[in-house]
């Protein structure tokens, strides 16, 4: 299960939409792995002053890899963090995911390129 739902955001569900701090907030409790890497990018982007800042490390285990990766295949959770975070998210592979400035288009479509995909490949992430 990617989220534990407490019953007041399942009802807030149930009777119509879904108010987004309290999704975002669900998000956070449930991938704390995740939202910490997340956040840690924003506020390096944001020291840096750069058009983004990505991530190298992989996660410390299988768990945590599992937090990346359902955060960010899912359409809603992407959403919500980058309306949150007032960010552009991308990923490749099982741990690079990086923040954009929105206005950072450029840099954006590089990273998301098939180039950019094949070189970041390695022999240690083939089964991640």
């Amino acid at each position: 299960m990617s989220l534990s739902v407490s019953n007041d955001l399942l009802d807030q569900a149930r009777t119509g939409e879904v108010d987004d701090a309290a999704f975002v907030a669900c998000v956070r409790d449930s991938l704390p792995y995740a939202w910490a890497t997340i956040t840690a990018l924003v506020e390096r982007r944001d020291r840096s002053g750069s058009d983004f800042a990505d991530n190298h490390v992989p996660p410390p285990d299988e768990a945590t890899r599992g937090q990346l990766l359902r955060c960010l295949a899912s359409d809603a959770m992407r959403g919500a963090l980058e309306r949150h975070f007032g960010v552009r998210l991308a990923f490749q592979n099982c741990h690079r995911v990086a923040v954009f400035r929105p206005e950072a288009t450029e840099a954006y479509r590089e990273f998301v390129t098939p180039r950019a995909q094949i070189l970041n490949q390695s022999p240690e992430l083939v089964d991640c």
